[in-house]
């Protein structure tokens, strides 16, 4: 028989070990049978084989605890509980019967925080046990006295289904016999001391409820994807490859019916052949992971592993990938493994301690946001970020990762006073824990996935950003260029007349354009809490506001490095963006936004026509200026170059809006220079003023170089020219 505490632990939901009491067990040569059923009325214990019922238990608790001898049998066999409620009867399986889950590596690998793939694991998986179909539950809780799974398939009573503790490794499971696919559910934990704390999101659920619901859905990760016909690899984002990446926020590049955001499916009908035809070669994703607030754009994340319901099913989300990498667009995903938010029903305080946050808010909370900050001292906490990495990577095929604010993670005291943080064992700034768990990530990305692409929007002067590991780098691909972002915009915004003064700010980006791999960063940051739009940020009146802005992209895309640019940019929307209502669709109407549109359209299709502008990105090789001192008339001009010597392309960019006809600048070869791009086009809005389509060269010095080409600068304009041997 139970003994008396053991029965009262269970009708009370506070027994720290079920499975030592539930279920069938071996005492005095006899087999018994324990179960806890509430509102139950009888139990009877079905022998599976024949189906006949071989024993009727006893009820030892008012509150639903059931007990009974098996007569005649001593070894253990396949049984089913018949339980009778006043209004049904029903025969289930007994999740008390089942062995555990975990083996014994994969408890000594999440001990160690070692296991690549964790989400294997941790979560809800399909499994089946002796022939009986269900879902497995793991969850890392530690410091838990208790945790139980809750949902709507046992009432969300924390009584019915309490979880076996593996203590080599802090992780609680239970196998679910009959639990099918699209239940929801959480864990009932508490704490240490006894304390019942809020129901919790799986951390590692690959489905959720839709906001403001928050519940967990039981749901299997998609499959690993090979490779193939069905699954083409993304394009490649390779340096030597035209890399030119539309950022687009899901939720609101357009919207549905009613102002609904679109579905999946719906957003790759209408994004997809847009982006074809704008010549974009990847799409960013702010971040699709499942968040409670609209207003955090999904950069506070509660569901790393679960693509937002908000949109459809996480399969719908598979399906929107796999088209775009058919089409030959790549698909990046933002990732943000630097703060999360603190929630109740999510990570913050998730088994009654800091498991996954600092428990020093000098160390643990972000001030800026007022989200927590990621332990990454912890191995348990590495492997689940890292874990996640690979995740996106081989459940859903994404070509790679953008990472949110890195800079946040490399310093402790950013954005802190000076009273405020905590050293490093060195007595520096450097969050070392940050960093191994960096590296860490991009070691394991760039041996497993050697053509997935890893960015860093890192705002800082951190050397070796997007250098190897193995040459002392964090491990990037590419690292945003915040600082030619800051510079060039402020610029722009400059009245015309007041450029001589900065022009520096033009040219200082070479600097240091080839210390590190970029992406030419024009963002949602800058389009966003009153700084106006990209159009806005224009000096002048309406049309040299739009020539401005078409100036700006042209040097952009000349400029070395790869390109971002936010959705809405594309066409000069006029109003900031706004998360809750679509792009400003109506624009098109105008034929100056209409004339921005097809320019972006044609520097993407310049940009993938010539190597020159792509080839050698990331090489100072790639770059040589013409002219960089003609401040007086704000004039730049410099040569792109390709592997091939074949591959050369002048631009000239006029940030004034003053047309300067006869204007000389040397070039190295002599030739016909074919105008590839002129800003000024009538098509784009402009006032047509050209070069009648090429210029051959004058043997005449010039820029010290044997041979002249001499141009006529449009206003506000920006010229490129393709070098043809004669």
């Amino acid at each position: 028989m139970l003994k008396r505490d053991d029965i009262e632990a269970l009708a009370a939901a506070r027994h720290t070990d079920p499975f030592a009491v539930l279920g069938m067990h071996e005492h005095d040569d006899a087999l018994w049978v324990r179960t806890l059923q509430p509102d139950a009325t009888a139990v009877e214990v079905i022998d599976a084989s024949s189906g006949r019922a071989v024993a009727k238990l006893n009820q030892v608790h008012a509150d639903g605890v059931f007990d009974g001898r098996i007569p005649q049998r001593r070894e253990p066999f396949h049984y089913r509980l018949r339980i009778v409620h006043k209004a049904a009867t029903s025969e289930v399986e007994d999740p008390y019967r089942y062995p555990p889950v975990l083996g014994k590596v994969d408890v000594w690998l999440l001990a160690e925080g070692r296991h690549a793939r964790i989400y294997e694991k941790l979560g809800a998986h399909a499994l089946t046990i002796d022939g009986i179909a269900g879902h497995s539950f793991a969850v890392w809780a530690p410091a838990a006295s208790r945790v139980a799974l809750v949902g709507d398939f046992n009432g969300w009573d924390g009584r019915r289904h309490p979880m076996r503790l593996r203590r080599e490794c802090g992780v609680w499971e239970l196998f679910m016999p009959g639990l099918q696919a699209g239940g929801h559910y959480k864990y009932e934990i508490k704490d240490a001391h006894g304390h019942l704390l809020a129901l919790k999101s799986d951390p590692y659920a690959f489905a959720t409820e839709l906001r403001p619901a928050t519940a967990s859905i039981v749901a299997s990760a998609p499959a690993t994807l090979q490779q193939g016909a069905e699954t083409p690899p993304p394009p490649s984002a390779a340096r030597n490859r035209p890399v030119s990446i539309y950022e687009v926020h899901a939720g609101s590049w357009r919207r549905g019916d009613f102002g609904r955001p679109l579905a999946w499916l719906e957003l790759a009908d209408h994004l997809l052949p847009y982006v074809i035809k704008m010549g974009f070669t990847h799409v960013e994703f702010m971040p699709v992971m499942e968040h409670p607030f609209d207003g955090s754009w999904g950069y506070q994340t509660t569901g790393l592993y679960a693509p937002t319901a908000r949109h459809g099913a996480p399969s719908d989300f598979a399906a929107l990938v796999r088209r775009f990498h058919t089409a030959g667009i790549g698909i990046l995903l933002d990732w943000v493994p630097g703060h999360f938010p603190s929630d109740a029903h999510a990570l913050a305080c998730f088994d009654g301690t800091c498991l996954y946050e600092h428990a020093d808010p000098r160390q643990g909370l972000h001030p800026d946001w007022n989200t927590l900050i990621y332990n990454y001292g912890r191995h348990e906490v590495r492997n689940f970020l890292t874990a996640n990495a690979l995740f996106w990577l081989e459940r859903y095929g994404v070509a790679g990762l953008r990472v949110d604010a890195v800079a946040s993670m490399l310093y402790l005291d950013y954005s802190r006073p000076a009273n405020a943080w905590v050293p490093n064992v060195h007595g520096g700034r450097e969050n070392i824990d940050a960093v191994a768990f960096i590296r860490e990530t991009n070691n394991l990305i760039r041996i497993g996935h050697p053509d997935a692409v890893m960015i860093a929007e890192e705002s800082t002067a951190w050397p070796g950003v997007s250098h190897c590991v193995d040459q002392g780098g964090l491990g990037f691909n590419y690292k945003w260029n915040m600082g030619w972002m800051h510079d060039t915009l402020d610029y722009m915004r400059h009245d015309p007349v007041h450029r001589p003064h900065h022009h520096d700010a033009l040219t200082f980006g070479l600097m240091y354009a080839f210390h590190e791999y970029f992406v030419l960063p024009l963002s949602h940051d800058e389009v966003v809490h009153g700084k106006g739009s990209l159009l806005g940020k224009m000096p002048g009146d309406r049309w040299q506001r739009f020539a401005n802005l078409r100036l700006y992209f042209g040097f952009m895309w000349a400029h070395p490095g790869k390109k971002l640019l936010f959705m809405g940019g594309e066409f000069g929307q006029a109003a900031e963006w706004d998360h809750d209502a679509e792009l400003d669709w109506a624009a098109m109407d105008d034929e100056h936004h209409r004339g921005v549109q097809r320019l972006v359209a044609d520097l993407n299709r310049v940009y993938r026509d010539n190597p020159a502008l792509y080839e050698c990105d990331c090489e100072s090789r790639g770059f040589e200026w013409i002219d960089f001192a003609d401040r007086d008339q704000s004039v730049i001009a410099f040569l792109r170059k390709g592997l091939d010597d074949n591959a050369l392309v002048v631009a000239i960019c006029n940030f004034t809006p003053v047309p300067r006809a006869g204007y000389r600048i040397g070039v190295p070869r002599p030739g016909h220079y074919s105008e590839i791009i002129n800003t000024d086009s009538a098509w784009y809005g402009g006032s047509n003023l050209g070069n009648a389509g090429g210029l051959y060269t004058v043997a005449a010095p010039c820029h010290s170089r044997d041979f002249t080409l001499t141009v006529t600068l449009p206003p506000l304009a920006c010229v490129m020219f393709r070098w043809q041997a004669t």
